[in-house]
């Protein structure tokens, strides 16, 4: 009971922080529709099962079983995954719309904060792009948006980025090629 308890409550505090970014960001239904499906029997019940609280219950599922039903679950039904994206028959990556990459970068950020709580700094969003997600399989164009992006993050903090201005301008610069 416990673990349901707490889980529910980080998913509820990730999708509260995800929707207040998003909002500074222009994209309201984006923050308020984001994650449902965590919500779901399969992606929850796995994520109370491998809950800790300091880190993702996915990474716990795929140490213990080699895969998480839940990730699978969840990828497939939620367009600001990268993975969503990906089809490995083709040899260029699709562009993800503007509207799902940010919603991304909000998910970063708040994934951050909620795991890393007071502890918690913008470059460590980066840090852990740097880590993780750079290898994850998408254009190229999507990715050095997210360099660029949370390195201007680490250096000049969210009041800088998190707003639709530069987060357009950036996404035309980079991914769309309109300077």
């Amino acid at each position: 009971m416990k673990k349901f308890v707490k889980h529910l409550g980080l998913v509820n505090k990730h999708r509260f922080e995800v929707f207040k970014l998003c909002c500074k960001c222009g994209l309201f239904w984006r923050g308020l529709t984001h994650d449902l499906s965590k919500y779901s029997p399969t992606e929850f019940w796995e994520s109370v099962k491998y809950f800790s609280g300091d880190h993702s219950p996915i990474v716990e599922s795929r140490r213990v079983n080699g895969y998480s039903l839940a990730w699978i679950h969840h990828k497939n039904r939620n367009k600001h995954h990268l993975e969503y994206w990906f089809d490995r028959e083709n040899a260029q990556q699709m562009i993800i719309p503007y509207k799902y990459v940010v919603e991304s970068l909000c998910d970063k950020i708040a994934a951050t904060k909620c795991y890393k709580k007071k502890e918690y700094k913008p470059y460590m969003v980066l840090d852990y792009y740097n880590r993780v997600d750079c290898h994850i399989p998408a254009n190229p164009k999507i990715h050095s948006f997210f360099k660029t992006v949370l390195t201007d993050l680490a250096n000049n903090g969210e009041k800088y980025v998190l707003n639709k201005k530069y987060l357009k301008q950036k996404y035309n610069e980079i991914v769309l090629e309109k300077n």
